[in-house]
Parts: C-alpha cells; sequence; structure tokens
C-alpha cells in the first residue's frame, strides 16, 4: 500500500487494487462543506490547484443530476464532467467523474461527511475501471491537485465562518 499525505489530505493506494481512498478534515460544520462542493458560485473559488480558472458549464447537484466544469489556464483548457448516482445533502454524495480528454475512463466516486462536532472529515473513495486507470492518474497529479483544492476550500470555509 503506498500511503500519501499532503497538507491534511490522506491517500490511499492499495498495492495492485483498482481504487484509492482519501480524508481529510475541515474546520467547519457538514453542511458548510456540502455547499461549498455543490454551490456553482463557490466551486470556482476553491476546485483544483489556483493556477487553473474553474467554470462551473452545468450542475444539477441531485440524485440524476450532472455537472460539467472547465479549467482553464496557461497550459490549454480541460473540461471534466459526470453523474450524481446519489446525492443526500450534508452525508453522501455517489458521483461519476469523467476527464473529457480521456472520453470513456470513468470513476465512481463516494465522498461521505462526517460531523465531528463543528467540524467536518470528509471520507471518499473512488473505483476506476483498471489498476492502470488509476495508476495513471495518480502518476498525473492527482493527488496535488486535490490536496490545493483542498487547501483552497479549507481557506473558503474559513472566510465564510
Amino acid at each position: 500500500m503506498i500511503d500519501a499525505i499532503s497538507s491534511t489530505l490522506k491517500v490511499d493506494v492499495p498495492e495492485g487494487a483498482s481504487f484509492l481512498t482519501i480524508s481529510r478534515e475541515f474546520d467547519a460544520p457538514p453542511e458548510a462543506v456540502f455547499r461549498a462542493m455543490t454551490d456553482p458560485e463557490l466551486i470556482p473559488q476553491w476546485w483544483g490547484p489556483a493556477r487553473y480558472a474553474t467554470e462551473v458549464t452545468e450542475l444539477t447537484a441531485r440524485t440524476g443530476g450532472s455537472w460539467r466544469f472547465v479549467q482553464r489556464g496557461d497550459d490549454g483548457e480541460f473540461g471534466f464532467r459526470g453523474v450524481f448516482h446519489e446525492v443526500v445533502p450534508a452525508e453522501r454524495i455517489i458521483q461519476t467523474f469523467e476527464f473529457e480528454p480521456m472520453p470513456g475512463h470513468v470513476i465512481l466516486e463516494t465522498l461521505t461527511f462526517e460531523d465531528l462536532g463543528g467540524r467536518t472529515r470528509i471520507s471518499g473513495s473512488s473505483a476506476f475501471q483498471t489498476v492502470e486507470d488509476r495508476d495513471g492518474m495518480v502518476a498525473a497529479g492527482m493527488e496535488g491537485g486535490l490536496a490545493e483544492g483542498y487547501d483552497r476550500l479549507d481557506a473558503l470555509l474559513a472566510n465564510q465562518g
């Protein structure tokens, strides 16, 4: 098992498995964390690395809804999209994630929100179609981008509190 920690983000990448897990705590209640993760006005303020401008082009954060974000930076424009399989406010989001330049490599993500008495622990799992898909995502810098985005989310939550 490979174990990486960046800031307060914990990423577990089990050897030979086609999934990975993440966890991170935020100094805000689950309702605030959930809102920041599902509000099209807030998402561009934290989603992904700061070197990219993020535009929410579609977001219906409910069971059966869909989403699409576009990031723009010096190295180009990149689209991401998915569908929501289940949305339970401040408790759980189950969705797909697809990087548009690599169509067909769809990831199933589950994110849970645990109330720690004014703080929130999010725990997530990402199920890839193959070990190679998972390893490719890790090699592409997924952990660094996620860590930076979550650090930005933490700052956004602190400014809203």
